[in-house]
């Protein structure tokens, strides 16, 4: 999924930053979201989770998910 998150995080910018968290190197962060399966999204809008979907998506899966979520939240 990591070509797919790369393309989608750059033709969301500016509107949107996408992060990526290496559940294996910050695995306290991990806990702290509740993720409990990988790969996960989390949609974090003014600092609170608006959208969470598990499992891989393709380019424009990412882009759809987050503009529905975004346009619900």
């Amino acid at each position: 999924m990591a070509p797919h998150f790369a393309a989608a995080a750059q033709r969301l910018e500016p509107r949107a930053r996408l992060l990526k968290l290496n559940a294996d190197e910050a695995p306290e962060a991990s806990a702290a979201l509740g993720v409990s399966g990988i790969p996960a999204l989390i949609l974090l809008k003014d600092g609170r989770e608006v959208a969470r979907q598990a499992g891989a998506m393709t380019t424009d899966q990412i882009i759809a998910w987050m503009n529905q979520a975004l346009a619900a939240g």
